[in-house]
């Protein structure tokens, strides 16, 4: 009876594990064989082992991008961490017209990435930008956004504080499952609003927080898009990303075995970033109900 249950089961999961075996487990175990070959698409691929990784070792250009990434995920993840839920407490008190500012945040979200880039591209003009040209009209010289190293990448991490949104209503509906009788409890005990953000709603809200903080690290360590459009990596490879480099390796070069061995060090690396930030939360995070 069990036996007949299971196999019931597996048939009703058999579509999602049909694609899932097809464009998830085969795609990675390719890209793991072709990483160890030497491979241009237009010949057959020839074995040649570790010789991929070894010169990542000594490429500056994978210095260059492991740098910029890192440089990336540490200022963008806890940058718009504290800009959602600052936005989701705002958001979350009754005001006037507050289902237009709701909308307000969250409707940039929706745009595609391509478009958002060339928008912020624009703007971001040193001559006819609007943002050069508003700094201007309070007296301040505007910076060379696209030409200095330091301001190409304040450039496209200041950009992503418009795609805010889905984190932003994430953090306001868990704000909304805050019991409210701990609030009121703390109030009574004399504890201030920084007191009740600290001690109640920030523990309350940890596991949404770092399931966001997981879903940033993923997507800030494959950025590709806005760079590549707004940038196309800097000035001395200041916004070159690794994702860019994965692209440029396989389809600007020709060398898929490179891109691909470039491929299976992004995913364990997020891969080990992610555990250890799952292990992180299990000192951190607070989970109502469970059993201590």
């Amino acid at each position: 009876m069990t036996w007949k249950r299971t196999m019931t089961g597996l048939l009703w999961i058999s579509p999602w594990l049909i694609g899932f075996a097809c464009f998830t487990v085969l795609p990675l175990v390719l890209g793991v064989w072709y990483s160890m070959t030497d491979w241009t698409l237009l010949e057959a691929p020839v074995a040649v082992g570790m010789e991929h990784y070894t010169r990542m070792l000594h490429d500056e250009v994978v210095h260059a991008a492991t740098r910029n990434t890192l440089v990336y995920i540490v200022i963008t993840i806890p940058l718009l961490t504290v800009v959602s839920i600052a936005l989701a407490m705002l958001l979350s008190r009754p005001a006037r017209f507050i289902a237009f500012w709701r909308v307000a945040v969250f409707a940039p979200s929706v745009l595609p990435l391509v478009a958002l880039a060339t928008i912020f591209k624009l703007m971001y003009d040193g001559e006819l930008g609007v943002i050069n040209r508003g700094l201007e009209a309070t007296g301040l010289r505007g910076p060379g956004w696209f030409t200095d190293e330091t301001w190409a990448m304040v450039a496209i991490i200041l950009m992503n504080l418009w795609v805010v949104g889905p984190a932003m209503v994430i953090y306001l509906a868990s704000l909304r499952d805050v019991p409210r009788d701990l609030h009121e409890a703390a109030s009574i005990d004399g504890v201030g609003w920084w007191g009740r953000l600290v001690h109640v709603t920030l523990p309350m809200i940890s596991p949404v927080i770092l399931f966001n903080v997981i879903i940033g690290l993923v997507n800030a360590a494959q950025v590709f898009v806005v760079p590549y459009i707004m940038t196309g990596g800097g000035p001395n490879r200041a916004t070159y990303f690794w994702s860019m480099y994965v692209y440029d390796a396989a389809f600007r070069y020709g060398d898929m075995g490179y891109a691909s061995a470039l491929g299976v060090v992004q995913f364990l690396a997020i891969l080990l970033l992610t555990i250890g930030l799952l292990l992180i939360g299990r000192r951190f995070v607070f989970y109502r109900g469970a059993v201590s």
